[in-house]
């Protein structure tokens, strides 16, 4: 089949490695074999099938590439984790369709992919300069190029990459085949999707405890709530972390600094310089730099209020005295004003950490930086904080997948860290645009329900929060028996202290609840009639109709035709989706990862 192929087909290298399919289709080829080195340093398992580490660091690294290529600079462990994750679960996808397909005996002729390849060119065939005549793609240049020599070396990728395309195709086709919607099931979606309706709505919303305080709840009744609501304190594992913080936000020296910088910069332009060489060369607004400071033409209002009134009464063509504004000291020449409209140049010049500050906070990054290269116990780590003249503070405990916070800050990156390394353990600097931080993981929490004593002040919140919800699903209650004996529900909500509002008209494809059982409860609920007391769990409701309008049959069946097409393709879809949801659930996957990155992490060489 490859010689006959080879006169035909054959993609160019630079284009086969621009899709994640391409490269996933390559480097999952060696997946289904379970010798060799694939039974060594796995990253985990499908249904038995090894996924090994250099595979997936390889993919893994691929993706960064690309990610760095689309929003260049550098990736925190948060955004490397989401990688990770993401590639390990296509992993899993393509060894679990590899083997739906081997079990339904799917395959694909040669002759197939043959022909695919020659008249379904991949998209980023379709877009290439080198297949395009006046713009257009040209699918005979394309052809051309397919029995030339310089395809030759690049047969085998694209034949395997379009022979799993035709294979999973197959696949799909056989799970979707008997989604063909009922002229009835096309009615009730029509009309979900186009019925609305406006109802009346009271809400009870319970109380939130004054401050830290529980009044009327003991530890008795805490410990009785936590008893009979366990399932509510259970807990993902979780990390308890100490940090030390050094600010790196600028104080009234770099304020100072940049003020000079800018006085400077002026007395440069009014001197003779051109202010767009000033400013290519010296203004940190990168947009507006390369062009000279020039910003182009801007309306009054547009831009932030101190700029905005300098700018107004700056006579055209001289040069301001500094602006300060919340993104640094701005020196402004204007071109015209003509209306409401402006134009104008400027160059910006930041406040940042410069000259002794910087210096000190450079000192600072340094010895945090030897603390998390040299490792330390408690007393060190505290010696460490002393001496940069910061605290040891304690974060909130963090569970698995969450940031960590340290009171109202959340801090990137250390979450993801601290469930890679061992207790003791001292995290890398943690670079932020406004401090550096140094993490020490103190303990390491398994996943489960903690003791009452561990969790007393969560349950005494809790239980004040149930009595209160109590009370106020007993109002609700009161105003939906005045409801049901025909008084207004706005006046019974105002009686009973609930909130009252109206909403709508909605339908129930864009409802303004997220509870079904309120969407449910809005298109029930007969016009003038009002609902009994639905509970959710952030609230209690009680709701009346106030007006409906139904879904236009005559317009449904007018539009049937393209209506059901379009219906048939979404379900179709969904179909799809949800199997190869149903085939992760149940399969069986084992997930090293975490294991492997703590032993990474933790590993220090040895001299």
């Amino acid at each position: 089949m490859m010689q006959a192929f080879r006169k035909v087909a054959g993609p160019m290298i630079v284009l086969l490695t621009v899709t994640l399919l391409a490269w996933m289709v390559l480097d999952l080829s060696g997946l289904t074999s379970t010798g060799g080195m694939f039974s060594r340093n796995a990253v985990g398992k499908v249904e038995g099938t090894p996924i090994d580490i250099r595979v997936f660091e390889n993919a893994v690294q691929r993706t960064v590439t690309e990610r760095q290529k689309q929003t260049p600079g550098r990736l925190g462990l948060d955004e490397q984790e989401q990688i990770r994750s993401g590639v390990f679960e296509e992993f899993v996808r393509e060894v679990l369709l590899e083997k739906a397909m081997a079990q339904r005996g799917i395959t694909t002729e040669d002759d197939e992919v043959v022909e695919a390849v020659r008249l379904a060119p991949p998209q980023e065939f379709q877009t290439s300069p080198e297949f395009q005549t006046e713009g257009r793609f040209d699918i005979q240049k394309y052809q051309r190029w397919l029995v030339s020599s310089a395809a030759r070396p690049y047969v085998d990728q694209l034949a395997g990459q379009y022979r799993r395309q035709l294979m999973q195709g197959k696949l799909f086709r056989a799970v979707s085949a008997d989604v063909f919607p009922s002229d009835a099931a096309l009615w009730q979606r029509y009309r979900d999707e186009r019925e609305q309706v406006t109802v009346g709505v009271a809400v009870g919303v319970p109380a939130a405890p004054p401050g830290d305080s529980t009044p009327g709840i003991s530890d008795a009744d805490a410990e009785q709530y936590f008893a009979a609501h366990r399932d509510e304190f259970t807990r993902k594992k979780t990390a308890y972390l100490s940090a030390i913080q050094v600010s790196r936000l600028p104080d009234a020296s770099d304020s100072a600094a940049a003020l000079e910088r800018a006085r400077r910069l002026r007395a440069e332009v009014v001197g003779g310089a051109p202010f767009a060489e000033v400013a290519q060369r010296e203004s940190s607004d990168s947009g507006s730099a390369k062009r000279g400071g020039d910003l182009g033409e801007w309306t009054y209002g547009q831009m932030v209020k101190e700029f905005d009134a300098a700018a107004q009464v700056l006579p055209i063509g001289q040069v301001s005295e500094p602006v300060r504004s919340q993104f640094g000291y701005h020196i402004i020449q204007m071109e015209s004003r003509t209306g409401q409209k402006r134009k104008g140049r400027h160059i910006l010049v930041p406040i940042e950490l410069a000259g002794a500050h910087r210096d000190a906070v450079d000192a600072k990054a340094d010895s945090l930086d030897r603390l998390s290269i040299d490792g330390a116990d408690a007393a060190a780590f505290d010696k460490a904080a002393k001496a940069v003249g910061a605290e040891v503070v304690r974060a909130t405990p963090t569970p698995q997948g969450a940031r960590v916070r340290l009171g109202l800050l959340e801090v990137p990156d250390a979450g993801t860290w601290a469930f890679t390394a061992e207790p003791g353990a001292i995290s890398p600097v943690i670079e932020t645009s406004y401090a550096y931080f140094v993490f020490r993981l103190d303990s390491l929490a398994g996943e489960g329900t903690p003791s009452f004593a561990s969790v007393k002040a969560e349950a005494r919140r809790a239980a004040w929060i149930a009595k209160e919800k109590a009370r106020v699903r007993q109002a609700a209650a009161a105003a939906a028996e005045q409801a049901a004996r025909g008084v207004p529900l706005k006046d019974a909500a105002a009686a009973a202290g609930l909130t009252y509002s109206a909403m709508g008209p909605f339908s129930r494809a864009q409802p303004p609840f997220r509870e079904p059982a309120l969407i449910g409860a809005a298109f029930g609920v007969g016009v003038g009639k009002a609902t009994g007391v639905l509970d959710t769990k952030e609230a209690v409701y009680v709701l009346t109709g106030i007006a409906r309008q139904p879904a236009d049959s005559a317009a449904f069946v007018a539009d049937l035709p393209r209506y059901r097409n379009d219906v048939s393709r979404s379900l179709r879809s969904e179909r799809i989706q949800g199997y190869v949801q149903a085939l992760r659930k149940a399969a069986k996957v084992e997930d090293n990862r975490e294991e492997l990155y703590r032993q990474t992490a933790t590993a220090r060489p040895t001299s």
